[in-house]
């Protein structure tokens, strides 16, 4: 299962990062840091798995995500952030993730619990 990490904070990308190799079956395929290079990255490695920080420079996660979705509907991708579910940006919920992790519950249970379409 390849997965590309989004995120703008290196610490949290190799915490990420760690936490998916726990997974077996399952690698990183690329890194990103802007939601303009989530959409690149996920049209050079076709992803099944997104872990997208909401939070970017440039354009924000949930909108990276609605373009990578647009492009690739069966990617699986999975919002992360700090905020409670209840503060997530009212676009959340419709820009076509499958679900949001708060970054404190990414774990290797919390990803092979995940219902995506393409696993």
């Amino acid at each position: 299962m390849d997965v590309l990490i989004v995120d703008d904070q290196r610490p949290f990308r190799s915490i990420a990062r760690t936490v998916v190799n726990l997974v077996a079956g399952w690698r990183v395929a690329a890194e990103a840091e802007t939601g303009e290079d989530a959409v690149d990255a996920a049209e050079r490695v076709h992803p099944k798995v997104v872990l997208m920080d909401i939070n970017l420079p440039g354009i924000n996660g949930v909108e990276a995500a609605r373009r990578i979705l647009a492009s690739h509907p069966g990617v699986c991708v999975v919002l992360l952030s700090t905020y409670t579910a209840a503060d997530l940006p009212a676009d959340a919920a419709s820009c076509g993730a499958a679900t949001y992790l708060n970054k404190e519950d990414l774990t290797p249970a919390a990803l092979r619990a995940l219902h995506c379409p393409n696993r």
